[in-house]
């Protein structure tokens, strides 16, 4: 069975209502959070957070309107790879490294792994690739934060083998198979971000899913409560986000398996 560690990896602030509805509007801490899911095939890391370079990178030019925004804090001693080390783990001890989708609280710390296999959802790259200045910030997307090499080195999750999830991970029915041997099963959670997916991790405890930004708030899916209707400006589709939505309320409810959100302290 894998082993899952959880890290907090920086934060951002903003207005609570952002992520649930009727929630005001004073500031929140909104934590970005990456994982380390150690499997029989190898450590795998799912996205990264942030790190300093996503501070050089929204330095100058149009980029800065995304700390203007929102605002961003980290410390480069608590960078996912100086994390990492507190485990016995360097960066080139990990050879895959999935991002869930590519906005830049999610992919800041990639270049910090220059040997690690890279693997994304094909529709989620083609829908940034190519972007720069203000069409790639409307996307939370920072070009600068992937490596110069990312073609040579990014496969896509559409191309593992697609196996049948147990009935406890119902509503979900299919996965991608990260590891070949069902440790950790991709799947898509559309809404939030073109190509969004989040990931089944079978432990010792039983199953969690890392729903990523499916939700911003457990609230969100206990109660289907949405995040405000302007955070849609962003976020990709508002039809699929309840959709998904939905899907983790059932799940939720089945009381079978663990959901981790990116953006909340554990519950």
């Amino acid at each position: 069975m894998a082993k899952l560690h959880v890290f907090r990896v920086g934060h951002c602030t903003h207005p609570a209502c952002m992520a649930l509805k009727g929630a005001g509007l004073g500031s929140r801490c909104f934590p970005s959070r990456a994982y380390l899911i150690e499997t029989r095939q190898g450590p795998v890391v799912w996205d990264t957070g942030y790190a300093e370079r996503f501070h050089d990178a929204t330095a100058q030019g149009i980029y800065r309107l995304y700390p203007l925004i929102t605002p961003v804090y980290s410390d480069p001693q608590k960078s996912l790879v100086n994390q990492l080390r507190t485990l016995g783990l360097t960066a080139h001890d990990v050879k895959t490294l999935v991002m869930s989708h590519f906005h830049a609280d999610h992919i800041a710390g990639v270049r910090d792994f220059p040997s690690a296999k890279l693997l994304a959802s094909g529709s989620g790259w083609s829908a940034v690739r190519g972007l720069h200045g203000l069409q790639a910030v409307r996307q939370a997307f920072i070009p600068a934060l992937l490596p110069p090499d990312i073609e040579q080195r990014l496969s896509f999750v559409e191309g593992l083998p697609v196996v049948k999830l147990p009935p406890e991970c119902q509503p979900f029915t299919e996965g991608f198979d990260v590891t070949g041997d069902g440790e950790m099963l991709i799947v898509a959670l559309p809404g939030h971000a073109v190509g969004h997916l989040g990931a089944f991790v079978r432990q010792d405890s039983g199953w969690t899913l890392l729903a990523s930004d499916a939700a911003w708030a457990t609230d969100c899916y206990r109660s289907l409560r949405g995040p405000s209707e302007l955070s849609f400006l962003i976020q990709h589709n508002r039809a699929a986000y309840y959709r998904t939505l939905h899907q983790l309320h059932m799940l939720h409810q089945a009381g079978h398996v663990r959901i981790e959100l990116t953006h909340e302290e554990p519950q």
